[in-house]
């Protein structure tokens, strides 16, 4: 069940995209994570969506941001344990390097860039609150590729001191603590704005129902083909599929027509 609208927090994907499309809180979000002063940011579209091919994969960046050092920035929420966020950085990365290459550009063109997952659990079960990933030699781990490519895994809970203050604060707020700095408490006023928005809430209702109609495709799409399975086995009466299978007597006698005209 999706939260109601008046309860999303910062680490929530739908809130947190909301206030980082702000560089008024995206650019401190970056400086405090990366630990360095970045001049200024840009949004190359309000949400970056990249198409490779017609029949690919399209890849949704929640925010996807360039500095003034040619340098970008894609960064996620993850609230919901998903072990597989590792291959997810990999292929986010890929079609970051293959969206700039489709633009005509040569691969020494390719920018430094990060990619950068805030999640509300412990990935790797460390204790740390920042994992960093670059690519280096296994014989000798003080040489590196030399890529320019970084991804970083936030951890809100994490437990060892292995931060600045500034970001412990920052990941202790995107887990539901209270804010205690000043950054932080601009960013709880932000998402109480956030929520008293009826543009923000219609997009989030509106996103809302296509999750749920994607659901009940893939669930109907299921039935249906659980449904032509027990057709092509031909050991039951069309009442009894359409028992098991979830679906009316009418959708199981058309699969059975179609079955038969193959």
């Amino acid at each position: 069940m999706p939260k109601a609208f008046e309860e999303l927090q910062l680490k929530d994907d739908f809130m947190f995209s909301v206030i980082m499309r702000n560089p008024k809180f995206c650019k401190p979000f970056l400086e405090r994570v990366l630990g360095v002063k970045i001049s200024r940011i840009e949004y190359p579209r309000p949400q970056e969506t990249i198409d490779i091919a017609a029949d690919a994969k399209s890849v949704r960046l929640d925010i996807f941001v360039e500095d003034g050092e040619e340098t970008v920035y894609n960064i996620e929420m993850q609230a919901a344990t998903n072990r597989n966020l590792p291959k997810r950085t990999r292929y986010y990365q890929g079609m970051i390097d293959l969206n700039i290459l489709e633009k005509g550009k040569d691969y020494k063109e390719l920018k430094r860039s990060f990619v950068i997952f805030v999640c509300a659990f412990d990935l790797f079960g460390e204790g740390r609150h920042i994992y960093t990933f670059e690519n280096r030699c296994i014989q000798n781990l003080g040489l590196g590729l030399g890529d320019d490519t970084v991804k970083i895994i936030l951890n809100t809970k994490g437990t060892i001191d292995d931060v600045t203050p500034e970001l412990k604060r920052l990941l202790d707020f995107i887990d539901g603590k209270k804010p205690e700095d000043d950054f932080t408490r601009e960013l709880d006023k932000a998402v109480q704005s956030a929520r008293k928005n009826e543009r923000w809430r219609l997009g989030y209702m509106t996103l809302q129902m296509h999750y749920q109609e994607k659901y009940e495709q893939g669930i109907e799409q299921g039935n249906r083909q659980s449904a032509l399975r027990m057709i092509k086995d031909g050991n039951l009466p069309l009442e009894k599929i359409a028992l098991y299978s979830g679906l009316t007597l009418e959708q199981v006698s058309e699969l059975e027509k179609e079955f038969q005209t193959v």
